[in-house]
């Protein structure tokens, strides 16, 4: 069960700066309007949004969303909060690729409707200034492989037709 109070508490209570907060404010309200109009769980969306990226408390490296799952599970927030937090960064990583970047060797590849919508939400919030997909797959272009690039593709599709 989530707790009643507000879930941006968590992120200032876990050391958030104000620009990472800023920023989950973004994502959540865009993963809500996502959220509005499909049968999902609208309020795990809200959660999972807002905290997101509670993980950059702590470093502001891949390992963000391990971390942040870990923590959302330190502060007793359901298991499906903490699973949206781990597999929120870009379209997710397998095991394999979670191993080859040093983390925990876990699937953090988005399986849900709501895992998926606060993973696309995020992809689509530069800062706090929403952006087109396609304005995210040119900028990742020259940093992220090709594989990636059309996971992040298809997390837009899957989405933009749940």
């Amino acid at each position: 069960m989530l707790p009643s109070e507000d879930p941006f508490l968590f992120l200032h209570r876990a050391g958030c700066p104000d620009n990472v907060i800023a920023h989950c404010h973004v994502v959540h309200d865009l993963a809500c309007q996502y959220a509005a109009s499909r049968p999902v769980d609208r309020e795990l969306v809200s959660w999972g949004a807002a905290l997101h990226d509670i993980g950059r408390s702590q470093t502001h490296s891949l390992a963000h969303g391990q971390i942040g799952a870990d923590i959302c599970r330190a502060y007793g927030l359901p298991k499906e909060v903490a699973r949206i937090v781990e597999c929120h960064i870009g379209a997710g990583l397998t095991a394999e690729e979670c191993e080859a970047e040093g983390l925990r060797p876990i699937d953090c590849v988005p399986q849900t409707p709501e895992e998926k919508i606060v993973a696309h939400a995020d992809n689509r919030v530069r800062g706090t200034t929403v952006i087109s997909i396609k304005e995210r797959l040119e900028t990742a272009a020259g940093t992220l492989p090709e594989h990636i690039l059309r996971r992040i593709a298809a997390l837009a599709d899957d989405v933009e037709n749940l």
